[in-house]
């Protein structure tokens, strides 16, 4: 669904600014509400509840990306150093691996969270209707 990747968009560019999470979720709240019906919320929030995995892992790297990648950038700087200082152009795979991986770690978190930050608005803005 197109406007689930614009959702999830909208919600990195508010992860991006240093605001409290109740802020985040105002101002997407808004956004939200002017891109989307009742009825497509309601959409959009059932395709996320079946997208966002719920294993511990997955939740591990949502809420600690930066520490859970922070081992693999330590193993690209030490292949980097090893690499350099012993002449050994083979330890450069683990820099060229550690990096990959640690990006990739960092990038579904940060993907992780915008879904969650979607899913808090999109919950928010149902509670303030009934009420």
């Amino acid at each position: 669904m197109a406007k689930l990747e614009r959702l999830i968009m909208m919600a990195e560019d508010e992860l991006v600014q240093y605001s409290t999470p109740a802020r985040k979720i105002e101002k997407l709240r808004q956004k939200i509400g002017l891109l989307l019906n009742v009825a497509e919320q309601k959409q959009v929030k059932a395709e996320l509840l079946a997208t966002l995995p719920t294993n511990d892992i997955s939740q591990i790297v949502e809420k600690n990306r930066q520490t859970v990648s922070l081992p693999f950038w330590g193993i690209a700087g030490l292949g980097l150093l090893l690499g350099i200082s012993m002449n050994q152009p083979v330890d450069f795979i683990a820099t060229i691996m550690g990096t990959i991986i640690a990006i990739a770690l960092q990038k579904w978190g940060w993907q992780l969270q915008a879904k969650r930050l979607v899913l808090q608005t999109i919950e928010d803005i149902e509670e303030r209707t009934k009420q």
